[in-house]
């Protein structure tokens, strides 16, 4: 507990400084002897912002109170995969923040720009439009996509679209680690987003931890869907909402934590899961009732073998060129 206390101590004045030499007001910030979590930094611009102005709650309160109040609205956040096979996790928790954003703020004239390079689109796939309406509540008509050949173009694409009042949420989708997404880069989006007042998310598949300016990162992961839960208790052989693992790289707080969080469609809310382990499905099943027995090590199973040359070295009628094979007449 001394160690915890002597951190908070230490990420407190840290944060003090920080905010002097970025000429921004910490407004709430919390005593480093209280045993709550720091609160935000809030901005003063035109007078005192508020927390419900300032951050995007996500729902779970025990992500939100490691995450200081929640996600900053006008900031740069980062979402990770960490591998290719992750792209559908980490994309569908940017869409769930995207979904939560777009119901607080009940404009059905904003529009949600997903911009990306081609190699993440050949490799991890459009999103689905249809399912985005029918799962998220983002319409069709609400989607715009971007696709870019080099990750300075998509990077160039979203600070520009940035300044574009129709556009509530901008997602930055790239593969890798990248030379141009450097702390420059990253930071020059993250002022263009607190500038227009409205998110960008960073989605990066496959990629690892380097600095940047986003004050967030998330790494998300598949997580095993549950069984779904009747008033009779769980039901056997059913398949629950989808999972996500949501892991806390970096935060404002500096407060680690790890979660299991299911995305309801139909509340569009966020919520951890509390179920016992054996409430959990099975992402693959075992194999079983197999009628051969596995080959041997070292068996040829997917091409036949060559057949044996002919006498005196040439290879069988079959195998001879076809134009030295004699044409047929008459």
């Amino acid at each position: 507990m001394a160690t915890s206390a002597v951190a908070r101590g230490v990420v407190f004045a840290l944060r003090q400084k920080i905010a002097k030499i970025e000429g921004t007001l910490p407004e709430l910030l919390a005593s480093p002897s209280d045993n709550r979590p720091p609160a935000g930094v809030l901005v003063r611009r035109n007078g005192i912002a508020s927390a419900r102005d300032v951050f995007l709650p996500t729902g779970v309160e025990g992500l939100d109170e490691a995450l200081g109040g929640g996600l900053p609205k006008a900031a740069l956040t980062e979402i990770h995969g960490t591998e290719t096979r992750n792209a559908g996790a980490a994309a569908g928790l940017a869409l769930c923040l995207v979904s939560r954003m777009l119901k607080e703020r009940s404009r059905p004239q904003d529009l949600l720009l997903w911009v990306g390079t081609a190699e993440i689109f050949r490799e991890a796939g459009l999103p689905y439009a249809p399912g985005l309406d029918r799962f998220f509540g983002i319409p069709a008509a609400s989607l715009l996509f971007a696709e870019a050949p080099k990750p300075a173009d998509v990077l160039w694409i979203a600070e520009e679209a940035a300044r574009i009042e129709e556009i509530a949420a901008i997602v930055v989708e790239l593969r890798g680690n990248p030379r141009n997404v450097d702390l420059t880069a990253t930071r020059r989006l993250h002022r263009r987003a607190q500038d227009s007042g409205r998110p960008v998310f960073l989605l990066r598949q496959s990629a690892e931890p380097e600095p940047t300016a986003a004050p967030v990162r998330l790494v998300a992961a598949p997580a095993p869907a549950s069984l779904r839960h009747t008033l009779a208790g769980p039901l056997s052989g059913s398949i629950g909402p989808p999972a996500i693992s949501v892991e806390i790289g970096k935060s404002r707080t500096a407060l680690p934590g790890k979660f299991i969080l299911e995305w309801n469609p139909d509340a569009r809310t966020l919520e951890e899961r509390r179920h016992s382990p054996e409430d959990r499905v099975a992402v693959v099943s075992a194999s079983r009732g197999r009628a051969d027995p596995q080959a041997a090590a070292g068996t040829v199973v997917a091409f036949r073998p060559a057949a044996e040359p002919a006498p005196g070295g040439q290879p069988p009628r079959e195998q001879h060129p076809a134009h030295r094979r004699p044409r047929r007449t008459g």
